[in-house]
C-alpha cells in the first residue's frame, strides 16, 4: 500500500479547514503538550480542544512599532495551514510562491520547517500538483493540512491526497532514514521522506478541490479523513465505496482499517479532522462526515461505536432530501463525555442558520435521538466551519458571520455574545486567561476568558486574514499569507 514519493479554491475552503481531553480513564500513549511545552498537533492534543496551559503571553503586539514581535519568517504567497511546534521546530504548510530552492519552480505544495529560536529556515518537503487541476488540487493553495508531530516523525496530508511521514530533522542530520535512496532533493534543506500512502491512487479517493485533513497519531496509529468527495465533473460521488476515514500504521504507512460510511451522501468534500478521547474507559476516535453525520469508532478495530446525525434538526423536503446542504467542515472537540461540533458549509453558500451540537459520547449505536445534551440552532447559532474551545465549564464558539459566543458547557445557556462584523473561520485559542481570535479583517482580537465580556486588545499585523493562533513555550505563532510571526514578551 506504500508508494515512493512522486516528484519534486478556493479561499473559503482553505480557511474553513482551519476551523477545530478531559478523558475519563487512563489515556493511551499520545503526543500532547505539557505546561509550558510544545503544541505538536492541530488543537494541541488529541481531544482537539484549543486550550493551552501557557502563561505570560503577549496581549498587545504588532502595530507601527512591531511590538513584541520575536521574529518573522517568509512563507509562500498563500498559506492556509496552521503552525505546530515540537522540539524546537515549527512546521507549517504553504505554497512555492517564494521558492527556497531555485531549482524547484512553479506551483507546488510545500511543508516548511523553521527553528523556534530565531525563525531560521531548516528544511522543506515539496510536492507537485495533481494533473487534474482545480477539480482536485486548487491552484496556489499549497498544503492546507496541519501536521502532527510524534517523537521524531512529522505526519501530514499533502496537496496530492497523500498521507506523508517525514523525519523531523530532514536531511540536516546527514542521514537518509527513509526507503528512498534516490530522492530528487536530498540537501540539508530538504525533507527526508519515510513513507507515503497515496490515498487517491491506491484507495480510489477523489478529493474535491483540495486535500486538507490534519492527521492524529495515537498509540502508533495515524487517523485521518481521506478527503474523499464529490467528483466536480460528474456532480456526484464517483466511488461511494472509497474510504472516507482511515487508520494507518504510523511506522509503516500500511492501512489498518478503513470506513466509507458517508458513501454517496457526501454533499461536496470532506476536509475535517478526527478527534480522540477515552470516555468512561473506552477509547474512541470521532470523524466528521461530509454527509453531516459524526461517526465514532473503536480506534484499534475500527468498530463503529456510535453515529449522530447533525442534520437531525432540519426538515425533510418533499423529495426526501434534507432541508439544506450543510455538512461538517469543523472538527469535533471532546470535553469529558461531551463531544461538540458545529454544522456548516462553504462560506460561498452564505452566512445562514446552522447548529451547534453537544453530544453524549457514552451512548452507542445510532444515538441521534438519545444523545443530544443541548443544541443551539437557526437564529441561535449560524453556520460555522470552526472548532470550539472549552475551558472552566465555558464553551467559546464562533459563527462564520463574525459572532462569538460564550456558552455554559453543562446547560447550553449562552452567557454572552459579541458581533465583530467580520467573518471568522478560525478556531478560538484559550491561553493565559485570555481568548485569542482572528477575523477576515486581519485583526487578532484578545478578550478575557470568563463570564464577563471584555475585549482586552485588537491587534493588526501585515498580511493577516483568517486563521488560528497557536501558543507554545511562551510564544504565540500566527501564519499570514506570506509570513510566519512569532510573538513573545521580552525576557
Amino acid at each position: 500500500m506504500v508508494t515512493p514519493l512522486i516528484g519534486g479554491h478556493r479561499q473559503w475552503f482553505c480557511f474553513g479547514i482551519l476551523a477545530v481531553l478531559f478523558a475519563c480513564g487512563a489515556p493511551l500513549p499520545i503526543a500532547a503538550p505539557v505546561d509550558g511545552g510544545d503544541w505538536p498537533m492541530w488543537g494541541g492534543a488529541p481531544d482537539r480542544n484549543m486550550v493551552s496551559p501557557e502563561k505570560n503571553l503577549a496581549t498587545v503586539f504588532g502595530g507601527t512599532k512591531n511590538e513584541n514581535i520575536k521574529w518573522t519568517a517568509d512563507l509562500g504567497t498563500q498559506t492556509y495551514g496552521n503552525p505546530v511546534i515540537s522540539d524546537g521546530r515549527v512546521y507549517i504548510g504553504t505554497n512555492n510562491g517564494h521558492p527556497r530552492n531555485p531549482a524547484i519552480k512553479g506551483d507546488r505544495g510545500v511543508l516548511m520547517c523553521f527553528s523556534t529560536s530565531d525563525g531560521s529556515f531548516l528544511w522543506q518537503a515539496v510536492h507537485e500538483k495533481l494533473p487534474t487541476g482545480d477539480a482536485e488540487d486548487w491552484e496556489e493553495i499549497g498544503i492546507c493540512s496541519t501536521p502532527c508531530v510524534v517523537d521524531d516523525r512529522v505526519y501530514y496530508v499533502n496537496n496530492r491526497a497523500e498521507l506523508v511521514a517525514c523525519d523531523a530533522e530532514g536531511f540536516a542530520d546527514g542521514e537518509n532514514d527513509g526507503p528512498f535512496g534516490d530522492e530528487e532533493f536530498s540537501s540539508p534543506g530538504d525533507a527526508d521522506i519515510l513513507w507515503v500512502l497515496d490515498m487517491r491512487g491506491e484507495l480510489g479517493v477523489t478529493p474535491y478541490q483540495a486535500s486538507a485533513s490534519s492527521p492524529l497519531v495515537v498509540d502508533g496509529v495515524v487517523f485521518v479523513v481521506t478527503g474523499h468527495g464529490m467528483d466536480e465533473h460528474l456532480g456526484k460521488v464517483k466511488n461511494p465505496t472509497a474510504p472516507s476515514f482511515l487508520a494507518v500504521d504510523a511506522a509503516k504507512g500500511e492501512v489498518l482499517w478503513e470506513d466509507h460510511s458517508p458513501g454517496d451522501r457526501i454533499f461536496e468534500g470532506q476536509w475535517g479532522s478526527p478527534a480522540y478521547a477515552v470516555v468512561e474507559g473506552q477509547p474512541q476516535v470521532a470523524f466528521p462526515g461530509g454527509d453531516g453525520w459524526l461517526y465514532a469508532f473503536e480506534p484499534k478495530s475500527g468498530k463503529l461505536l456510535w453515529k449522530f446525525n447533525c442534520k437531525a434538526h432540519e426538515k425533510t423536503r418533499a423529495n426526501g432530501k434534507p432541508e439544506t446542504k450543510d455538512y461538517l467542515v469543523a472538527h469535533p472537540v471532546y470535553a469529558g463525555f461531551t463531544v461538540m461540533i458545529a454544522l456548516g458549509a462553504s462560506p460561498e453558500s452564505g452566512d445562514d442558520y446552522g447548529c451547534l451540537w453537544a453530544i453524549d459520547a457514552r451512548k452507542r449505536g445510532d444515538i441521534t435521538k438519545t444523545a443530544e445534551l443541548w443544541r443551539l440552532q437557526r437564529k441561535e447559532f449560524g453556520r460555522s466551519v470552526s472548532g470550539v474551545a472549552v475551558d472552566a465549564g465555558l464553551v467559546y464558539a464562533v459563527e462564520m458571520g463574525g459572532l462569538v459566543s460564550c456558552i455554559e458547557l453543562a446547560t447550553g445557556v449562552r452567557v454572552w455574545r459579541h458581533d465583530f462584523f467580520s467573518a471568522i473561520w478560525g478556531t478560538p485559542l484559550v491561553a493565559d486567561g485570555k481568548v485569542y481570535l482572528r477575523n477576515e479583517d486581519g485583526e487578532v482580537i484578545v478578550f478575557a476568558a470568563g463570564r464577563e465580556k471584555k475585549i482586552l486588545a485588537t491587534n493588526g499585523l501585515p498580511g493577516l486574514s483568517h486563521g488560528t493562533v497557536t501558543a507554545a513555550r511562551g510564544t504565540l505563532y500566527l501564519a499570514g499569507e506570506s509570513q510566519l510571526y512569532a510573538i513573545a514578551l521580552p525576557d
